[in-house]
């Protein structure tokens, strides 16, 4: 790592051989020379006159952050018309100023009218200026830039071609960013002849073509044009069908309406999308995207180079399969059609996965077997992460009672009636329950995930997209096929969705427009980084797992030792797993305590100590760093409380309002804590273990939430239904209630129809 200026980088290796494409995002950040051409509407003001100076000083950043890194960067620019339109205004009305008040008086100016102004004169009027900007924005960045003023002669003439080319690469090989521009004061009208038509022939008659026909005369890596719309869509932006083109592929035109061109500059999306690709067929990825945004102008160029889904991506290599888009749109149709069968076709869709799940135990347990191989030989994944990938006939045995469980309960699950009232004569309200949509599960190393989340969905009749990590991809194919062979036995295979296809999850937090929840499954940073990157999307989870189990000064000896050592010690990686330990104080330096201590030795947890339990010790264990620690290992705090009502402070202070115990013998001891403790799950006299979806009798869970809205503990199937107000009238019309009309409100309640028994 160096550092230049005020910006720390990394010296990468970014070289590759010339010629084709990258042929998906993720290998851009392999780039090493860079085109960012920055169009008319992005380098200039909302009023057409003057340059949108912070916009600008954000590209600036962001491209000396990328020549930083090693890599080599070019900017083909307009903005020359605009400033110098800017400052001849400026003159003119000056002169026009001093003249009128000489003969005129200060009364007639304003009345002044400013002529119409050529755009050659004032692109010889912006040139100097807008370079001496560039250069002082670079400089601040220790970065030297040099102007070079192109025309179409310059790519026509041999000799000039050389010269350019020689020019460009000596300027690079000197660590200095070029910035190009036609030069409009000459410019001659662009030539009708070859517009874009094969690899050797490219019109240079606007900066999109400019940019394109220096890409591929340099060699260039990525090709970045900025515009002010997000991407190509497949019909103009605004309409009511528009939608974004994540990746447009050669042979795609046909299937795009194209709209007017920008407020400003030559070339309208059809122009960007031809030179765009005929850069591609010379061996340069583009990217199209939004640069005027002010949420994501800041960080599009370095978005882009990172691989991040931003604007629409040109690629010649077309993946097997659907897009994330198209397989959120199959999920949402598909989970409709699920959510109109009936109860019992979902309940035989759940008990046929559960009786695959079995019946194919050998083949899963080899797909399995195959991801523990790869894992360890990779050396990548802890202990408690190989153990969550692992499978075994016990666990699928396991799953099976769990997904009949979640069969037997769903009966009545989704169009469930939870009040009625009737409005007036003949109109009558319901409440019913409904699916959320589709859901974004996202798990970690635990592929016995899928067909529990799975089935919570087919019963909830919610269409599912799954994203499970890497290191489980074998066993979550395997799963994946076998839950959608039971699907299909009811014709909705296409409800529950894998994505294969290299989107990170940044990315799919994005969709906004397609799904509806998302649901983490795993460490608390995955779950802390999806909330942080969802954007519009709600997210049901957990970011931590900062359980607490108090003892009282009334608590029995027995059950002390016992629920502590289940809390902490049967699975120390769980999320419901103990990590502070609080202590009345009366306990200090009792039978009681030793006996606690002792048992945590002989488990060989780590023991480190609260400030108030470090005071009492002479030679105290390790001080703990931070009360608000999940360990999510054999290591745990303990720390001392003078009362029930502390121990309730102490858990609102630093608690994660997750699962919370208390031990005593005392009711109104324990009755006060379940009262007053703020979390999920509260117990008494029994082990945080048990904040589970399958303890719970559920079935499954979708995983713990600690929100305050929806859904609160182990999410079930009642947690991925929300509800829909069904009216029934008969000619009813709301000025038939005002004080002269013929109908009165009854709001009567109704009796709900009786569930069904099972």
């Amino acid at each position: 790592i160096r550092c230049w200026s005020n910006i720390p980088f990394i010296t990468m290796p970014l070289s590759r051989a010339h010629g084709k494409s990258f042929a998906h995002r993720s290998e851009l950040k392999h780039a090493k020379r860079i085109v960012v051409k920055l169009g008319s509407a992005v380098v200039t003001r909302g009023d057409e006159c003057g340059l949108a100076l912070g916009r600008l000083a954000s590209i600036v950043e962001q491209v000396s952050m990328l020549q930083n890194q090693g890599r080599e960067m070019m900017i083909v620019t307009s903005g020359a018309v605009a400033f110098g339109k800017q400052r001849l205004r400026h003159e003119i009305l000056l002169s026009q100023s001093v003249r009128q008040a000489l003969h005129s008086g200060q009364s007639q100016l304003k009345d002044m009218a400013i002529p119409v102004l050529e755009a050659r004169a004032c692109a010889a009027a912006g040139q100097s200026g807008l370079m001496a900007l560039y250069e002082a924005m670079f400089t601040q960045y220790s970065i030297c830039a040099a102007q070079i003023l192109v025309t179409n002669l310059d790519f026509h003439d041999e000799q000039k071609r050389r010269n350019l080319n020689g020019t460009l690469h000596e300027l690079l090989r000197m660590n200095i960013v070029p910035i190009i521009n036609t030069n409009d004061a000459v410019v001659p009208p662009p030539e009708p002849n070859s517009d874009l038509q094969g690899v050797n022939v490219i019109s240079v008659k606007d900066n999109d073509s400019l940019a394109a026909r220096l890409a591929v005369e340099m060699k260039t890596d990525l090709l970045i044009v900025l515009s002010d719309v997000e991407g190509l869509f497949d019909s103009p932006p605004g309409s009511d069908d528009a939608k974004l083109i994540d990746i447009f592929y050669p042979g795609d035109q046909q299937s795009v309406t194209f709209g007017t061109k920008s407020r400003v500059g030559m070339g309208g999306m059809e122009a960007k999308v031809k030179a765009a690709l005929w850069a591609l067929q010379g061996g340069t990825s583009v990217v199209i995207a939004n640069g005027t945004h002010p949420k994501i102008s800041g960080h599009v160029i370095t978005d882009i180079v990172e691989g991040k889904k931003v604007g629409t991506f040109f690629s010649e290599v077309k993946p097997a399969g659907p897009t994330v888009e198209q397989q959120a749109e199959m999920a949402r149709a598909g989970g409709r059609t699920l959510a109109a069968l009936q109860p019992e076709q979902r309940a035989e869709i759940i008990y046929r996965l559960a009786d695959l799940l079995t019946d194919q135990r050998e083949d899963i347990l080899l797909a399995n077997k195959k991801d523990l191989q790869e894992a360890e030989n990779k050396g990548r994944l802890a202990l408690p992460l190989l153990k969550r990938l692992s499978l075994s006939t016990s666990k699928l045995n396991s799953l099976a009672i769990g997904l009949r469980q979640i069969a037997a309960s769903s009966q009545d699950s989704v169009g469930r009636v939870i009040r009625r009232t009737r409005i007036a004569k003949d109109l009558d309200l319901e409440q019913v329950t409904v699916p959320i949509g589709v859901l974004l599960v996202i798990f970690e190393s635990r592929p016995d995930c899928l067909p529990q989340v799975s089935a919570l969905a087919i019963a909830s009749g919610n269409g599912l997209l799954l994203k499970g990590g890497k290191e489980a991809a074998h066993s979550n194919q395997i799963l994946h096929h076998l839950t959608q062979e039971a699907l299909s036995i009811h014709g909705v295979r296409d409800a529950v969705q894998l994505v294969n296809t290299r989107e990170e999850v940044e990315d799919l937090c994005r969709l906004d427009k397609l799904i509806d929840l998302i649901i983490p499954r795993g460490s608390s940073q995955l779950v802390r980084n999806i909330q942080k990157a969802a954007k519009g999307i709600p997210v049901m989870g957990h970011s931590e797992g900062i359980c607490h189990v108090y003892v009282d000064t009334d608590a029995s000896v027995e059950k002390v030792t016992r629920i502590i050592r289940d809390s902490k010690c049967e699975y120390p990686a769980a999320c419901n797993a103990l990590e502070t330990l609080l202590i009345h104080r009366d306990l200090l330096r009792t039978p009681l305590f030793d006996q606690i201590i002792d048992m945590l030795r002989v488990e060989q947890v780590k023991i480190h100590a609260g400030p108030k339990f470090a005071s009492y010790l002479t030679f105290s264990p390790s001080e703990v760093k931070s009360l608000r620690t999940e360990y999510g290992d054999l290591e745990c705090c303990i720390e001392v409380v003078d009362s029930v009502q502390e121990a309730v402070e102490h858990i609102h202070k630093y608690g994660s309002s997750h699962t919370d115990v208390i031990i005593t013998e005392n009711e109104k001891t324990a009755e006060f804590f379940l009262q007053h403790v703020d979390s999920a799950c509260v117990f008494w006299n029994a082990s945080t273990r048990f904040s589970d979806g399958y303890r719970f009798g559920l079935g499954a869970e979708v995983g713990i939430s600690t929100s305050r809205i929806h859904a609160r503990g182990p999410v079930g199937i009642e947690g991925l239904l929300t509800t829909k107000w069904l009216l029934r009238g008969d000619n009813h019309v709301v000025s038939d209630f005002s004080e002269h009309g013929s109908m009165k409100y009854l709001h009567e309640s109704l009796p709900l129809p009786q569930r069904n028994a099972s």
